[in-house]
């Protein structure tokens, strides 16, 4: 009967001293989880977001994203993007060497015509009759390709100018210039860069170094 007690007593020390660690096990992982948090969730690798054209950031609503780069030397064309629509390229066999013009419904962001002319050797009166016949509310984006002002006289360059340009009457021989204007503005285009032809500075050997420009174009809404 002694020996009946004693065990009893040893099982009742021992499922005390069990429910005691169990207390002390919780109480520690509560104030660990209570200094430091619970455990992060390890997640998988997230995708960088890509706005319109490659933008850095995207266009607000009722505007038109774009990016536009001229020509590198004589080797690569211009390029030209809206609204992640490639316009012109030198994949889309559309462009050539002088000044390369797409021209976008202000309205719609719809393309109406992609065209160049050859400053170099080709007539400028091709480009000005070009020139004349846009209609106003039309977005006219523009970028060099190797030499763009040999054969650019000065009415070329009012009509041009007219279309909000503030570089084009700069233009030299070799320079690199992008634009992005429209028939009908009312002040000068804030989208235009433009980088003179300097063997002291060029990134070519006679060329300078390829220009590219992003940014956010307003609807025409009347």
């Amino acid at each position: 009967q002694l020996a009946g007690i004693l065990k009893l007593v040893a099982l009742v020390s021992v499922s005390c001293l069990a429910v005691f660690l169990a207390f002390e096990l919780l109480e520690i992982n509560f104030s660990v989880t209570h200094l430091f948090g619970s455990a992060p969730v390890q997640e998988g690798p997230t995708r960088p977001i890509r706005y319109k054209c490659s933008l850095l950031k995207p266009c607000p609503e009722d505007h038109f994203s774009f990016k536009i780069a001229s020509g590198a030397a004589s080797v690569v064309g211009p390029k030209i993007c809206l609204e992640d629509n490639i316009l012109m390229s030198g994949v889309k066999n559309n462009v050539g060497r002088g000044i390369n013009i797409a021209l976008v419904n202000g309205r719609t962001g719809k393309l109406i015509k992609t065209d160049f002319f050859d400053m170099w050797a080709g007539d400028v009166n091709t480009l000005i009759k070009f020139l004349k016949i846009i209609e106003d509310g039309t977005i006219v984006m523009m970028a060099t390709f190797d030499d763009a002002s040999t054969k650019l006289n000065d009415e070329a360059k009012k009509l041009i100018s007219a279309l909000g340009s503030s570089n084009i009457n700069s233009l030299g021989f070799r320079d690199n210039w992008i634009f992005v204007g429209g028939k009908g503005i009312q002040t000068k285009s804030p989208f235009e860069q433009y980088i003179k032809n300097n063997a002291e500075t060029n990134k070519y050997e006679g060329w300078p170094e390829v220009l590219e420009m992003e940014g956010c174009i307003p609807r025409r809404q009347d």
